[in-house]
């Protein structure tokens, strides 16, 4: 039997690709080496959510801010650890169900084994009975996932030094911690281990502050509340070794200034990235082309061998769930002719699951201003949002950003703050229909509710919102970035600053 797409991978991306191809008649042969489900579900964005939702509850029972005490309260690391077992086997089941019965209909036939193209057009499969088959397929969705990137001279062991992949060998919460990394998810890590309250952090930085593709009000805010949290960050220092002393990790630090520093810690954690999976596959063996990195060179899914198609971790796109999703679908409807729709990466919603949360959809400042886009911007902060006050949350700001002509067309928004996700569905809809922030202004929202804190950011480039910046301007603002650099207050026109390569990317906190 020939499969009209044979998907190697039942990841995110490899079940969204496998999943439309059924929708669109196709006869499909799904193989996966592993646990369906993928990083997304296992060791990944699952799994790390779990643990940071537990973090955070954790963190709310131990508050004594909300007018009630809690004594005696224990934590667990192995039982916080199987209560994230629990939510992965629970996604693991939901998606092995519908396989399984996808199979009875017949529209797919999935194997558990290992996958190697042959030709462009045949797959060899080595199941884990060492039985071997070969498939002839029309089509390949490669949706073959990455695992955390390594350096041979670190001493990663997944029980001493780990990577993503060996939180849960840990026997309990480490005593300390070092953190190479302060990207997106070294970041996330700091917060749950410091949430918990059990485990001093340190993290490994480069550069002078933490999330560096982020505003500098945002790195500002979410880099404070990690030392208040009572997170060291090694700011402006680079590795120069690690190795592991007596069951310790002993880690020696050059800084910026000359400085050298040699500490010890419990335990370490690498987070420097990921790398695809493409050992084994016979990629090279049918001349598919990777970049220097190892990932898929490809226009929009389509690689460089026209029947077969890379998507998710595999390309080197933004390595995030719903973009691998995307990709899927997009492969999947690329081969079966429709192509009527494009991928949109300009409106891709973002969570970092931080303290607090930040959420974001489209440009933000630096990237504007990297390209030479001149924008108008309002800035809210969360003390003036009704939920956030009845919540006792309002640390926090919104942040929209349009274009400075009179459409006012929605470029990005970020929002940070408790429920700060809630916040960028209507803003990814407004920018994948291009259309001006007015719409925004005129929804009616539900108080109360974060999303009015959005609201109102319309509101104000409008020159109508509620609450009146030249009341409260120290912590609303609305000014203007000039293609030369300038930076104008809009409601009086006056000059507020000049930005240069040195100066901050956003101002929202000044």
């Amino acid at each position: 039997m020939t499969y009209d797409v044979c998907v190697i991978g039942a990841g995110p991306s490899g079940i969204a690709a496998a999943m439309r191809s059924i929708d669109l008649g196709k006869k499909v042969l799904l193989i996966d080496k592993g646990k369906v489900g993928g990083a997304g579900v296992f060791n990944g964005a699952l799994a790390s959510k779990t643990l940071w939702e537990i973090s955070e509850n954790y963190k709310t029972a131990k508050s004594n801010k909300f007018g009630y005490y809690v004594f005696d309260s224990e934590v667990d690391y192995g039982s916080i650890i199987g209560e994230m077992h629990k939510a992965e086997n629970e996604k693991h089941s939901q998606i092995k169900e519908q396989i399984q019965y996808m199979e009875r209909e017949g529209s797919l036939r999935f194997i558990n084994g290992l996958a190697k193209l042959i030709t462009k057009k045949r797959v060899q499969v080595r199941n884990y009975a060492g039985n071997i088959e070969e498939y002839e397929v029309e089509n390949v969705i490669m949706a073959v996932g990455s695992r955390p990137r390594k350096l041979d001279h670190l001493p990663i062991d997944e029980k001493t030094v780990v990577t993503s992949d060996g939180i849960t060998s840990f026997e309990q919460f480490p005593k300390s911690i070092v953190i190479l990394g302060a990207g997106v998810i070294g970041c996330e890590f700091a917060t749950i281990f410091s949430n918990f309250g059990q485990t001093k952090v340190h993290i490994i930085d480069k550069a002078d502050r933490i999330l560096p593709f982020e505003d500098d009000d945002i790195a500002s805010m979410v880099s404070r509340n990690l030392e208040e949290n009572g997170v060291l960050v090694h700011k402006n220092s680079s590795l120069k070794s690690m190795k592991i002393v007596d069951g310790n990790v002993e880690y020696v630090l050059e800084y910026n200034d000359g400085r050298i520093e040699v500490l010890t810690v419990e335990k370490a954690l690498i987070s420097i990235g990921r790398v695809p999976n493409v050992e084994n596959l016979g990629l090279q063996e049918v001349g598919m082309k990777l970049d220097s990195r190892g990932f898929a060179v490809d226009t929009d899914t389509k690689t460089s061998i026209p029947n077969i198609y890379a998507v998710g971790d595999f390309t080197a796109d933004i390595a995030l769930v719903n973009v691998a999703e995307m990709e899927g679908r997009y492969a999947a409807e690329q081969i079966a002719g429709i192509d009527d729709s494009k991928m949109i990466y300009d409106n891709i919603s973002t969570i970092m699951f931080l303290n607090p949360e930040v959420a974001g959809v489209g440009k933000n400042e630096k990237t504007c201003r990297a390209e030479g886009i001149a924008y108008k911007v309002a800035v809210m902060d969360y003390r003036f949002v009704n939920r956030a006050i009845a919540k006792r949350r309002v640390q926090g700001f919104f942040k929209l950003i349009v274009t400075d002509d009179a459409e006012m067309k929605i470029i990005g928004m970020r929002a940070v703050g408790d429920q700060a996700s809630s916040t960028i569905e209507s803003v990814a809809m407004l920018i994948a229909l291009d259309r001006g922030v007015k719409d925004l202004a005129d929804l009616i929202f539900p108080h109360p509710a974060i999303t009015e804190g959005l609201q109102e950011c319309a509101r104000m480039l409008w020159g109508k919102s509620i609450v009146k910046p030249r009341v409260f301007n120290q912590h609303l603002k609305c000014y203007r970035y000039c293609a030369d650099g300038r930076i104008i207050d809009v409601f009086s026109n006056s000059e507020i600053g000049q930005h240069s390569n040195q100066s901050k990317e956003g101002i929202a906190e000044k």
